[in-house]
């Protein structure tokens, strides 16, 4: 069975769902198509940053990105060629507070996030978040994203050195004096705080979930948005947690 979340927000699985539950959700997926197609058009690409990583030799690094459900997020960072590992979790609170139950209710501090693992020799991190501002979220959202309200929401880079941290500032800067988006960015850019894996129901529900109307009208769409708009960058083949 399937219990709602919040007015508008998401719909998860608290046991196993019946065939007739799964009918009922996949005709009002078909039924709402017509959505995800219009939401398509909010996507375009933002100018890549103007500072970036140098050339790395490392074989693996890490981002920490926060933009809204973290079920589009990883699901978007999945089909990123470059990109090895993607794990929804949680950034910016306490360890024992790091449960999807607790922050739910706000006060946490907590934004559901992504950690991205990539290789360097592939793509840079500020490729990660040109990605991050063209596709993933609106960034100019505050506390929320779509039907998603809360501070558990919020846009949000957690840089995991100093030269991130140095690259994800220069780009909010440029962004916003090149006035690319409509009003000012929201993003926050949160140093020293560790990052904590969700719960396994939540790793790789874009993928196993694809009927889910939450999924179709929010984030399925994300996906399109970087086959079309990021064709070189896109994978096909998702690289999924349940794989590693």
């Amino acid at each position: 069975m399937f219990h709602l979340i919040s007015i508008g927000r998401r719909l998860r699985p608290t046991s196993s769902s019946s065939l007739a539950v799964a009918a009922i959700l996949g005709a009002v997926a078909l039924a709402i198509a017509p959505i995800r197609s219009a939401s398509r058009e909010q996507a375009h690409v933002v100018p890549p940053p103007s500072i970036d990583s140098a050339a790395s030799q490392s074989a693996s690094e890490i981002a920490v990105l926060a933009g809204g459900c973290f079920w589009g997020v990883q699901g978007v960072y999945q089909h990123m060629k470059g990109v090895t590992a993607a794990v929804s979790g949680y950034a910016g609170g306490q360890k024992n507070t790091a449960r999807y139950e607790t922050i739910g209710r706000g006060g946490t501090g907590h934004a559901e996030a992504v950690q991205v693992t990539f290789d360097p020799r592939q793509i840079t991190y500020g490729r990660l978040l040109q990605v991050f501002f063209s596709v993933v979220h609106d960034p100019t959202e505050l506390d929320r994203q779509g039907p998603d309200v809360g501070t558990q929401y919020r846009s949000a880079i957690f840089p995991v050195t100093a030269e991130q941290e140095k690259i994800a500032r220069a780009y909010v800067a440029q962004l916003n004096q090149a006035r690319v988006f409509g009003a000012a960015i929201a993003t926050t850019i949160e140093i020293d705080r560790p990052f904590y894996e969700a719960e396994g129901y939540h790793q790789d529900y874009l993928t196993r979930n694809p009927r889910n109307p939450y999924i179709v009208i929010n984030d399925l769409p994300k996906i399109d948005d970087l086959r079309r708009l990021f064709p070189t960058m896109y994978r096909p083949t998702p690289v999924l947690v349940g794989t590693r």
